[in-house]
């Protein structure tokens, strides 16, 4: 009975021994897996830096043609919405009047003429009479006031004489600019009157055609000192070249030049309106449209683009991106940017050239983590090797 106990006993020790020694040769849980990111390698390449600007087509010149002498409107002479030359005849106001006038003055000149030889006779017979003592010296005089009066006279008839011809030539409506004629607010018979306060009609010059755009101060300032550093374009002096992009999204296909001259800032708003000009010799730009107005203000060597989805902002609402190091291992890094580049930023600080900018899984990761690298898929329509820009205001 002894010996069946002690059995029993050892063999409780060693189901025991047996079961400890499993346990320590039980397989260790394996580590978690790492994520895995994807994200990209960064290239320097030269990226065209331009800008753009809303803008605002206005016509070149505008003429409000008026009539400049009274009258009735004998006949219109072009037809509304028709392109007119300078000087082109528009109206004729009734003319008899200012005939009249003319011929009156062309009397009043002759009567004057007339009166002016008899005056110079009169004083030529005088002057050897006076030295042979047949006439007083006060006969003299007389004559020779009445000399000058007859010359007076006869330059007020050739006054009124050009004043009458001048008034004729105005009943003559013509069109001080070549351009496109508006609607005529008066019809053969209407009765006008000089210098009347609404338009007879109003002529446009369509060609060329300016694009005014509203920036503030800083930004001129900006542009004068790419222009003086030779990063613009130069289209002449103190003028850059530019290019218009219409309402529908199509290019305008003839550029232009933006100026600078003659530039005033508005003290209430700080902004200034900046002027360039277009050739129009198609009248596709209408006096009124909204377009979008780039400017070409350089390229940049060795830029630095970096796809928007893979900026984010920290706490502080400073652009950060995720970086993968040499170790596998993510870090964060504050970085600059300077402008929209189609569908990434331009950036100036905080990234270099090689290093692997993590585009997607970034929710999944943390600074200091391990992670397993894909190649990340750009963007589609990502114009990143063409650098189109958007205005240098639109930063993250």
């Amino acid at each position: 009975m002894r010996t069946a106990r002690l059995e029993l006993g050892r063999l409780g020790i060693s189901f025991l021994l047996l079961a400890a020694l499993a346990a320590c040769h039980k397989e260790k849980p394996p580590p978690p897996a790492k994520p895995t990111v994807g994200a990209i390698t960064l290239k320097g390449q030269a990226v065209p830096i331009t800008t753009t600007l809303p803008g605002r087509i206005t016509a070149f010149r505008v003429a409000e043609v008026r009539p400049q002498v009274s009258g009735v409107i004998q006949k219109r002479l072009f037809v509304e919405g028709q392109q007119v030359r300078p000087d082109q005849q528009l109206y004729q106001i009734d003319p008899a009047p200012y005939a009249a006038s003319v011929a009156t003055a062309q009397a009043t000149v002759a009567h004057a003429e007339a009166e002016l030889a008899s005056a110079k006779a009169t004083y030529d017979r005088y002057v050897p009479l006076v030295q042979a003592q047949a006439v007083s010296r006060q006969d003299l005089d007389t004559a020779t006031a009445s000399l000058r009066q007859a010359e007076a006279d006869v330059a007020s008839g050739q006054a009124s004489l050009k004043t009458a011809t001048i008034n004729l030539a105005y009943t003559r409506v013509a069109s001080p600019i070549g351009g496109h004629s508006g609607r005529s607010s008066v019809t053969e018979g209407a009765l006008v009157t000089a210098n009347q306060s609404d338009s007879l009609v109003t002529v446009t010059q369509l060609d060329p055609i300016y694009v005014d755009v509203t920036q503030p101060s800083a930004t001129l300032n900006r542009f004068r000192r790419e222009l003086a550093s030779g990063q613009m374009v130069k289209a002449g002096a103190d003028a850059v070249r530019v290019t218009l992009v219409l309402e529908d999204g199509s290019h305008y296909d003839q550029p232009g030049t933006l100026q600078f001259s003659e530039v005033t800032v508005d003290q209430g708003t700080g902004s200034v309106t900046l002027r360039a000009v277009f050739a129009n010799d198609r009248g596709m730009l209408l006096p009124g449209m909204f377009v979008q107005e780039i400017i070409e203000e350089g390229l940049r060597q060795n830029g630095l683009l970096v796809p928007q989805r893979g900026v984010t902002h920290d706490a502080k609402g400073q652009a950060v991106a995720f970086v993968v190091g040499p170790d596998g291992k993510v870090a964060q890094r504050k970085i600059k940017t300077e402008q929209a580049v189609g569908n990434d930023w331009l950036v100036s600080d905080g990234l270099a050239a090689g290093d692997r900018v993590i585009l997607d899984g970034m929710q999944k990761v943390k600074p200091g983590m391990e992670v397993d690298v894909t190649e990340a898929k750009e963007d589609i329509g990502d114009e990143r090797p063409k650098g189109g820009a958007s205005a240098p205001d639109s930063k993250p």
